[in-house]
């Protein structure tokens, strides 16, 4: 709920235990206040739930004129971002910065002035900076990408976010908070049907390479992980909601009977519904100021690293390289020892040496057909899951910004109206139940932020208990009054009919 504070917070990794001692992988999620219904539908629905007409008439027309009172309101703080952001904007923003004649000192101030609008629009758009945790849950499986994707640091700036975050403190910054920042918010499920051969196959080899180092004792290797560090897990009990969990079905998991290896099988991994990136690329030059900002749509969560900027040419894994080496030791140990034998036999020498090359060619083709994945998904990523850059991104911010507050508006005055005088709690249970039993969603209704903003409209009120009220439809509309564009509409009208 918007008023109380949730004791799962962000996204945890947790393993559930069935009665049938099934294991079930599943990501804990914190509950967003995004409110995942279309501003039309929302205004729609809501007025067909009105029962008299001319109460359906004023209720259109309430949420027209707070549609447009409260896009008046951001309207200058929009404006001032758009601005700062032109003279960092990495394809002409160097030339503004060098029009404009402004001392290093004042561009740093700048930057700082940019990044604090930035964050603000963020917060209001519910975005949330992604934590160490989230990364570690994040990476604690692996979906599509099959290769350890590392940033180069040497080629991002470290000095901007580094000195934002010293004067304005976050709290739960991950550690790459000083080269730059994942946002995230909403979540998805993202599901692939596909045979996997090779994917299979390495399974199984891993399945089998673990049994045998376990057989021999050497346990130490098993902490070598593919790719990523162990996950925390906990156990899920009944009491929780089934909606504040999603199922991560990964291969390394699934019982590979022969009916799985031969026919396709579907994986299924949480999303991130967005993602924007920031960050500003490492150069010597002092001109060059450029704030990369990139939005990205359904991004699995165990393939984030698509999203990172600056990112090196894969190579081997550890454990690739593990393998092999132990594989060829291994190799040379039983040849030499069969050499050294009264009577080598010569088919034996070949059946070693082949089966010490097929398994180097496997490691090898193995990781060829991941880097052929890894180009795939990262085409994919830049031409379908980008959805813009730079001003584009903050356009649509801003645009998002305004949708989601009108929306907590009018859904927060429409329980008010229906119910009468509520407590901040009542009303904001009454309003998640709305969202959840006429749209099907559920969302953390932010009801302090909507009453803080019918109160500007100056269409509630407080009696001294705390009791919160509405005025009446026809009251609320003389209050907010005329708006500059139902005046330009009418104006428009005037004219056509002359």
């Amino acid at each position: 709920m918007g008023t109380a504070t949730m004791e799962n917070q962000g996204v945890q990794n947790v393993v559930e235990k069935r009665k049938k001692k099934k294991k079930r992988e599943v990501i804990r999620l914190e509950r967003e206040s995004v409110i995942p219904i279309m501003k039309p539908k929302l205004v729609v629905k809501l007025a067909y739930l009105i029962e008299l007409e001319n109460d359906r008439a004023e209720f259109l027309k309430l949420c027209k004129r707070i549609d447009y009172t409260v896009r008046a309101w951001y309207l200058l703080q929009f404006e001032d971002l758009m601005q700062l952001y032109s003279l960092f904007d990495p394809v002409s923003g160097d030339k503004k910065l060098e029009q404009q004649n402004l001392s290093s000192e004042e561009i740093d101030a700048l930057e700082i002035n940019f990044l604090i609008c930035l964050f603000q629009v963020m917060d209001k758009s519910n975005f949330k900076i992604v934590s160490d945790d989230e990364i570690e849950v994040a990476n604690a499986g692996q979906y599509l990408l099959n290769l350890p994707i590392v940033v180069d640091e040497s080629k991002l700036d470290k000095q901007l976010l580094k000195r934002f975050f010293a004067e304005h403190p976050q709290e739960n910054l991950p550690q790459f908070s000083d080269k730059f920042i994942i946002f995230r918010r909403g979540i998805g499920i993202d599901r692939t049907t596909d045979y996997f051969v090779m994917e299979k196959l390495d399974t199984i080899i891993s399945r089998i390479w673990g049994w045998i180092l376990t057989l021999t004792g050497v346990r130490w290797l098993m902490s070598i992980k593919h790719r990523v560090r162990p996950a925390k897990t906990e156990t899920i009990t009944e009491e929780e909601p089934d909606e504040m969990f999603v199922e991560r079905i990964r291969i390394e998991n699934l019982k590979l009977s022969i009916k799985n290896l031969i026919s396709s099988i579907t994986i299924q991994e949480p999303t991130f519904d967005r993602i924007i990136v920031v960050y500003r690329r490492a150069s010597t030059e002092k001109t060059d100021r450029g704030i990369y900002i990139k939005h990205f749509k359904n991004i699995p969560m165990a393939d984030m690293e698509l999203v990172l900027p600056e990112k090196k040419n894969p190579s081997l894994t550890p454990m690739d390289w593990v393998k092999f080496l132990i594989s060829v030791v291994l190799g040379l140990v039983t040849l030499i020892t069969s050499l050294d034998a009264p009577k080598a036999d010569f088919w034996v020498i070949v059946a070693i040496l082949s089966g010490l090359g097929g398994y180097c060619a496997k490691i090898y083709f193995t990781f060829q057909a991941n880097m052929v994945s890894y180009q795939s998904l990262i085409t994919q990523s830049m031409y379908d899951k980008q959805l813009d850059s730079g001003i584009g991104t903050l356009l649509h911010l801003c645009d998002d910004v305004i949708q989601q507050e009108v929306k907590e508006v009018i859904i927060c005055f429409f329980i008010l109206m229906e119910m009468g005088k509520a407590s901040i709690q009542d009303l904001d249970t009454r309003c998640e139940e709305l969202i959840k039993d006429e749209f099907k969603e559920t969302c953390d209704f932010d009801v302090e932020d909507a009453v803080q903003k019918l109160e500007k409209l100056g269409i509630v009120t407080k009696d001294p208990i705390g009791q919160i009220g509405c005025v009446g439809l026809k009251r609320a509309n003389e209050i907010i009054g005329p708006t500059t564009e139902e005046l330009v509409i009418k104006a428009k009208q005037t004219t056509t009919t002359t």
